[in-house]
């Protein structure tokens, strides 16, 4: 049965809960039907929604005091589970309450405490951190960025269960094309478990979405849909990425700005370098998702604004409403049936 409520940390990040509830507010016009839960301090949460009529009616407000600090150990956030906006929103996840959780704040705290929370589900070895990135001609889903810096051979295996089931349900691609990240293309490259991971692949009922080995250069040509990785690579593959767009933007501001045949440049082709802008926009793929539990966590950019708050929240309710879990489960079925 999907649940169309979603629960809302208003605390984490670093710029709640002014952006959360902006971002909510562009949010709900996107998706009709959804309501949330909003876990956080009333006294600074009332004034942001005083004027959101529209808002107000689809958001319950649960009083909390306490949250999570940005650099708060794990383990200390751990043993304030229960008393802190970020603990009780998994909560209302993890008692039905609620489809899915999004929050901006503390990473660490939050894996952590969806992990205990939640659990993993039956079936999978480790749950893992993806991400959607763009590429020349639409997205992929990369995983995992940063739940597991050591995997097996198994662990990437299920990674690619749940990122095929990903792919076809949230990027909407039919016949996605999964490749492992490696040091080359040829199979013979790799280590051992990168090359026992494409083994299980290649014999598997996943067989058909299997597409071989992607070096890092390769990864935003469009030819894949899936990549797959420990989170030690991913991690530095996705903050790399991020780093480049950066790199990017800086180099065309600083074309375009600092001569008067630049201002003459971007004048004449604004609409086109707006365009570009908004393509590059990170904001838009703002919102990693930790899969592999009994519940939706999207996880925020501590630093995103409203609108990168919105497409987490966007991402997390088309997840929950196309439930995700379930499908996931029907495929592990399907492993241990063949």
């Amino acid at each position: 049965m999907v649940n169309n409520t979603i629960a809302i940390d208003a605390m984490g990040g670093d710029n709640s809960p002014k952006s959360v509830i902006a971002g909510l507010a562009i949010s709900s016009v996107r998706n009709p039907g959804v309501e949330y839960i909003v876990y956080g301090d009333e006294k600074k949460l009332a004034p942001l929604l005083k004027n959101r009529v529209n808002l107000k009616k689809i958001v319950k407000v649960v009083h909390v005091e306490d949250w999570i600090r940005a650099n708060e150990k794990a383990s200390k956030s751990l043993r304030r589970a229960k008393t802190t906006s970020m603990g009780m929103a998994i909560e209302a996840v993890a008692n039905g309450e609620a489809g899915a959780i999004v929050s901006a704040g503390n990473s660490g705290a939050l894996l952590a405490m969806s992990i205990f929370g939640l659990r993993k589900l039956s079936g999978i070895s480790r749950p893992a951190l993806a991400a959607v990135m763009p590429t020349i001609s639409g997205e992929i889903v990369a995983l995992d960025l940063g739940a597991n810096i050591d995997c097996s051979s198994q662990n990437l295996f299920d990674f690619s269960i749940m990122g095929v089931v990903f792919a076809k349900n949230v990027l909407g691609k039919p016949n996605p094309r999964l490749a492992f990240l490696n040091v080359g293309e040829e199979e013979n490259k790799g280590n051992t478990i990168v090359q026992e991971a494409a083994s299980l692949m290649q014999n598997s009922h996943f067989s058909n979405y299997y597409a071989g080995y992607v070096e890092g250069d390769k990864i935003i040509s469009g030819d894949f849909d899936i990549v797959i990785c420990d989170g030690f690579s991913g991690n530095i593959m996705l903050k790399t990425a991020e780093g480049t767009a950066k790199l990017c933007y800086a180099y065309l501001k600083k074309i375009f700005s600092s001569s008067v045949l630049g201002k003459i440049s971007f004048a004449i082709g604004r609409s086109c370098f707006l365009g570009l802008r908004k393509k590059m926009d990170p904001r838009k793929h703002n919102g990693a998702v930790l899969l592999g539990l009994n519940g939706i966590v999207v996880k925020s950019h501590g630093g995103a604004d409203s609108i990168g708050f919105a497409h987490a929240v966007d991402l997390a309710t088309d997840m929950s409403k196309r439930n995700y879990n379930e499908l996931i489960k029907k495929e592990l079925n399907r492993i241990n049936i063949s």
